[in-house]
């Protein structure tokens, strides 16, 4: 894939990620009227939709971690993984900074902060970051996959993540999600957790999914 145009893909989709779904909590702190719920499936089908547009073009990471994880998984060259990180750190600071322009610090621009001990916070990044990476593999990398779903599958399990995790821990699993909106909010305090979580999720995914297809491979 041409690097400029994957670059460009990657600013974009994040944008829109950050965009769209933080833009919702910072709604539902305007109107509550978008509830958690509503919240939980903006994001999964943000995601869902820019798969689909933009998978093609860039591999869709969309997230720091991820982008690490397919590194690290040997499906991803890098030396393209500093472009892509910064490309996706952008994308989610240009969305959070075009928030404060149009409804100021509303909802905290959806910053994530834990709620409750920040041990908590972190296990729980480490788990959805792992659920998410395991199965944007098993998705989207596997040669057995169904790759057509893969939107879906990776989607859906955004939503399911947020769902029960973003009450606590804000659910980020993604460094540039988190670290956007902290940018443009000034807020700091226990930020390295969705940065260390979700690599530290990612990571492990990597470990387990190569363990689980190790036979396959040696066949």
């Amino acid at each position: 894939m041409q690097l400029r145009g994957a670059l460009v893909a990657e600013f974009i989709g994040t944008f829109f990620l950050v965009f769209a779904g933080t833009g919702a909590i910072v709604v539902d702190a305007t109107t509550h009227e978008v509830t958690h719920v509503g919240v939980s499936l903006v994001f999964g089908l943000v995601i869902a939709a820019l798969i689909y547009a933009l998978g093609h073009v860039s591999g869709a990471h969309f997230n720091p971690a991820v982008t690490i994880g397919f590194w690290a998984l040997g499906e991803f060259p890098g030396r393209r993984v500093p472009l892509y990180v910064a490309s996706q750190l952008l994308g989610a600071i240009a969305a959070s900074e075009l928030l404060r322009a149009l409804f100021g610090m509303t909802g905290g621009l959806g910053a994530t902060l834990p709620q409750g001990t920040v041990s908590v916070s972190l296990i729980l990044e480490i788990a959805m970051t792992f659920l998410l990476a395991f199965v944007i593999f098993g998705s989207a990398v596997h040669g057995k996959a169904v790759k057509s779903f893969a939107g879906i599958a990776i989607g859906g399990t955004i939503a399911l993540d947020a769902l029960f995790g973003g009450p606590i821990s804000g659910a980020s699993m993604n460094p540039a999600r988190s670290l956007g909106p902290a940018f443009a909010a000034g807020t700091w305090t226990d930020q390295w957790i969705y940065v260390v979580g979700p690599v530290v999720g990612a990571l492990l995914a990597v470990v387990a999914y190569k363990f689980m297809t190790a036979d396959a491979s040696e066949k």
